[in-house]
């Protein structure tokens, strides 16, 4: 039986003289078809990462300049967007997540395209999408990318402490979940309230849907375990940090919800879904930090496809082969799989296999080298 790939374009980042890398995104643009995904009229969502405050890694606006320029040329009408943060940094609300986006430099000036925050001010604007998963029946897709007629996701391929890497996968999964579905991946168990932190104020009360919340005679609040579903509203809604989140997670269910909601965010947009992987300034640890580290092989090239699963696979085959950086955070830098040698409790492969499991794409490939 014959078995069939997924194409998968890829352009190293080699240059010259009348070629620069600025260039060869548009002909990647072009080489994977986007431009059969718009249609005249259409928003595009552009599912970028702003990067926190004080991070260096995150994708170059420039970059992204040229991909909105050709979403124009096609009759698109594009905006930049990503969920605000379940933490607490610089991107946990829509204010904060676009001054930093704006000096981190994606100001209109810049990218020719607005600033949309997807899940709203507060986090509290999505879409109840169902998929009748292994973890989920329903996910919380941030209301912009779900009302978006087409998506474009553009993903910075790094390591990542909690999936061995990060791409496109995590990018739309983890990424266009609204606040309180960030919680749901990143949590098995019930939130809690610092006793010692809250003040009574009883906002998390009003945000909580089965009532599981009420004030005690001590007046702090206190959450039924018995009627709390682990939605996480009240995480996100405490102007006072006083419910704790829960970080702790088994790796391999941890990627699976992040499946589960990829799956959420592409399914009303069938043949409407492309995805850009930049390898380049490959960081071991993810854009959320407030700082980057120093990368763990050399730049590896843009990849374009409409495959989550085979950009991404394809990704990490480029940076296995590759030669690991010394004097970085990969210590073997000889190490086959480079982000296992990083995190070697976590099997990043996981997240793809569940995701060709599910129909989201094809592990198997083909790569189409781009000039």
């Amino acid at each position: 039986m014959k078995v069939t790939m997924t194409e998968v374009y890829f352009s190293d980042v080699r240059t010259e003289k009348k070629r620069s890398l600025l260039d060869k995104v548009e002909t990647l643009f072009d080489k994977a078809g986007f431009a059969r995904l718009i249609e005249k009229g259409d928003m595009v969502a552009v599912k970028v990462h702003f990067g926190e405050k004080g991070n260096t890694a995150f994708i170059s606006p420039i970059f992204i300049r040229r991909i909105v320029d050709k979403i124009k040329a096609c009759g698109g009408k594009p905006f930049l967007t990503d969920a605000g943060t379940l933490y607490v940094g610089s991107r946990a609300n829509a204010v904060e997540h676009l001054t930093t986006a704006i000096e981190n430099g994606f100001d209109y000036s810049v990218v020719g395209a607005p600033l949309i925050i997807a899940d709203g001010l507060n986090g509290k604007d999505y879409f109840e999408v169902k998929i009748k998963g292994k973890h989920f029946e329903k996910v919380k897709i941030a209301s912009a990318a779900y009302l978006a007629d087409c998506l474009i996701a553009v993903s910075h391929f790094k390591g990542h402490e909690l999936t061995g890497f990060g791409g496109a996968l995590k990018n739309i999964g983890m990424g266009l979940g609204c606040r309180s579905a960030k919680q749901e991946m990143h949590s098995n168990v019930l939130p809690e309230v610092n006793q010692a932190v809250c003040t009574g104020c009883g906002k998390c009360i009003h945000w909580c849907s089965t009532e599981a919340i009420k004030i005690n005679v001590m007046g702090k609040a206190e959450i039924s375990r018995k009627k709390c579903i682990g939605c996480g509203e009240c995480t996100v809604t405490c102007p006072f940090s006083a419910i704790d989140i829960h970080w702790e997670t088994e790796p391999d269910v941890f990627q699976e919800k992040i499946v589960e909601y990829a799956r959420g965010v592409v399914k009303n947009k069938i043949n409407k879904v492309g995805f850009f992987n930049f390898a380049i300034n490959i960081t071991p640890d993810c854009d959320c930090w407030s700082w980057s580290d120093a990368p763990i092989v050399r730049d590896v090239g843009i990849l374009a496809s409409c495959d989550p699963i085979a950009i991404d696979q394809a990704s990490v085959d480029l940076v296995n082969s590759a030669q690991g950086i010394e004097k970085s955070r990969l210590k073997d830098f000889s190490a086959e799989d480079k982000f296992r040698a990083i995190f070697p409790s976590i099997d990043w492969s996981v997240q793809l296999d569940y995701g060709e499991k599910v129909g989201l794409g094809k592990r198997i490939y083909k790569l189409i080298g781009v000039e």
